[in-house]
């Protein structure tokens, strides 16, 4: 199982509360902290990360002890990340359908490679078939998702299709779904404050003891599944 705590833009432009984040992700128990490159990331925006930003941020997930991954989602962004040396990428939803070519490169730098799915509408998957570096996740792209969205979700998740699932349903519920199907990825926005009004993502966010709790029992759920791999 793997478990992402999307941070998005839940640090609100102060980097100070990314790594408090951060370190939230890692107590909860999550293998991945995630940020999102290229998206609102001008320079008087919410989330503009350059490299010395970048850089600061994946020092401190190498300090704690937790992978430092992205979403991709412009040209730009990717020539950032390239500078990083991540272990892996994440292709956003939205850019598979604005920027079908920069995904195919993601693609072809050879490492592995998490896309999801939650603005394509096409019947076969966009860019070939799935393989142990390219891993479609399922998403639906509302914000937050709606219990008719769940119907959505695929009755059975494997390495021959989807692999995972990025979750804006509110609560832990459709993640647990999800696993006991098969997913071995669970994406999930985490939040220091429900409450905050600034951007939308907190409200479908959960707190990190909500995320320890997805862990803890996610794991045990996953034990059930025949799908199994170590991770």
């Amino acid at each position: 199982m793997i478990f992402v705590a999307e941070i998005g833009l839940n640090h609100e432009g102060n980097f100070d509360l990314a790594l408090e984040i951060i370190r939230q992700a890692k107590k909860s128990g999550a293998d991945i902290a995630k940020f999102q490159l290229g998206w609102r990331d001008g320079k008087n925006e919410i989330n503009h990360i350059d490299l010395d930003t970048a850089v600061k941020l994946k020092e401190f997930c190498d300090f704690v002890d937790i992978e430092f991954m992205a979403s991709i989602i412009t040209p730009s962004a990717f020539e950032l990340a390239q500078k990083l040396n991540f272990n892996r990428y994440k292709i956003a939803s939205r850019t598979v359908v604005d920027h079908p070519k920069l995904c195919e490169e993601i693609i072809s730098s050879g490492k592995e490679v998490f896309c999801s799915l939650g603005f394509w509408d096409g019947v076969e998957f966009p860019f070939g078939p799935p393989s142990s570096k390219l891993r479609y996740i399922h998403c639906v792209s509302n914000y937050p998702n709606t219990p008719e969205d769940l119907r959505k979700m695929p009755s059975n998740f494997s390495e021959k299709s989807y692999f995972g699932y990025s979750d804006h349903f509110l609560g832990n519920s459709a993640s647990y779904v999800a696993i006991s199907r098969g997913a071995k990825f669970i994406e999930k926005h985490l939040t220091l404050n429900k409450a905050s009004q600034s951007i939308r993502d907190h409200t479908l966010s959960i707190t990190p003891d909500e995320f320890r709790e997805l862990v803890d029992i996610g794991r045990e759920i996953s034990k059930t599944h025949p799908f199994t791999e170590k991770n």
